[in-house]
C-alpha cells in the first residue's frame, strides 16, 4: 500500500509558468485594488470590474503551460498516493496530469449561479468571458472563486488530507495567507514535512527547508524521498 504524499501549494508553484503572483513585487495586487477585485463587498459594490479582471486571468492561463515542479509531482503518483491540496485558482495541476486535487480558493475555469453555489459550470476555452448579465442555465453567475469575507468551505476536507499524510510537503507560500496556513498544524506529530520556496518562512526546526522555486524543489524532494524510503 503507498504512503500518502499530501502536498500544499501556492503562488510560487505556478510562477515559472508565467501566472502572476498577487504578494510579491510587481505581482497583481499592485495593479489591482485587491478588495475592489477579490472581495464579496467588491463584488455587490461593482461586478463587472470584478468579471474583467477574472475574465484577463482566465485568458492568462490559457496561454501558459505546467512547468517541471507541476509535472514532478505527477511523477510522484508512482510511488505515492499523492494529494495536491492548492490555494492556486489555476487548473495547472490538472493540466500535468495530478489526478487528486482539492482547491482551497476556487477555480478560475469555472463559474458558478449567484442564487445558487451548488450550481458549478466549467468554461470552454474558446468563451471564457463573463460579465453581470452571463446567463447559464437560467442563471446569473459569477466567478467561482472565494472572495475575501466569504467561508472556505474546502478547508475542514483540506485538514482531514493533511492529518492524514504520511509524508505533507508545502510548496511555494509564504505561509501568511490562513486558513491554508494553519494546514501545517493538521500534520500528525512526526509525520516528515518538507517546505519548498526560494525566501522561506520561518517554520518549526523539524521542517525540512529546501530553499529552491518550484522546478528545481520538487526536483530535490524526489530525491530526498528516495532516501526517506531507503
Amino acid at each position: 500500500m503507498k504512503k500518502k504524499l499530501v502536498i500544499s501549494t501556492g503562488a510560487g508553484m505556478s510562477a515559472e509558468s508565467g501566472i502572476s503572483t498577487f504578494r510579491d513585487a510587481g505581482g497583481l495586487w499592485e495593479n489591482y485594488p485587491v478588495m475592489q477585485v477579490a472581495s464579496a463587498d467588491g463584488f455587490r459594490a461593482d461586478p463587472a470590474l470584478v468579471h474583467e479582471f477574472y475574465n484577463k486571468r482566465r485568458h492568462d492561463l490559457v496561454s501558459v503551460s505546467p512547468n517541471d515542479g507541476h509535472r514532478g509531482l505527477v511523477e510522484l503518483e508512482k510511488d505515492y498516493d499523492v494529494y495536491v491540496i492548492t490555494q492556486n485558482v489555476d487548473n495547472l495541476h490538472e493540466r500535468a496530469g495530478s489526478k487528486n486535487v482539492l482547491h482551497l480558493h476556487g477555480e478560475l475555469m469555472k463559474v458558478r449561479a449567484v442564487d445558487d453555489e451548488s450550481l458549478v459550470y466549467e468554461l470552454k476555452p474558446d468563451a471564457l468571458d463573463t460579465t453581470p448579465d452571463t446567463v447559464i442555465d437560467g442563471h446569473h453567475v459569477r466567478p467561482h472563486i472565494v472572495f475575501f469575507q466569504e467561508a472556505v468551505p474546502m478547508f475542514e476536507p483540506a485538514t482531514e488530507l493533511a492529518a492524514q499524510a504520511d509524508v505533507f510537503v508545502i510548496i511555494g507560500t509564504s505561509l501568511v495567507v490562513y486558513p491554508a496556513a494553519a494546514l501545517l498544524h493538521y500534520v500528525r506529530a512526526g509525520v516528515p514535512v518538507y517546505y519548498i520556496d526560494p525566501n522561506p518562512a520561518d517554520v518549526p526546526a523539524d521542517v525540512h527547508v529546501i530553499k529552491a522555486g518550484a522546478s528545481e524543489g520538487v526536483r530535490m524532494l524526489a530525491k530526498e524521498l528516495e532516501k526517506l524510503n531507503n
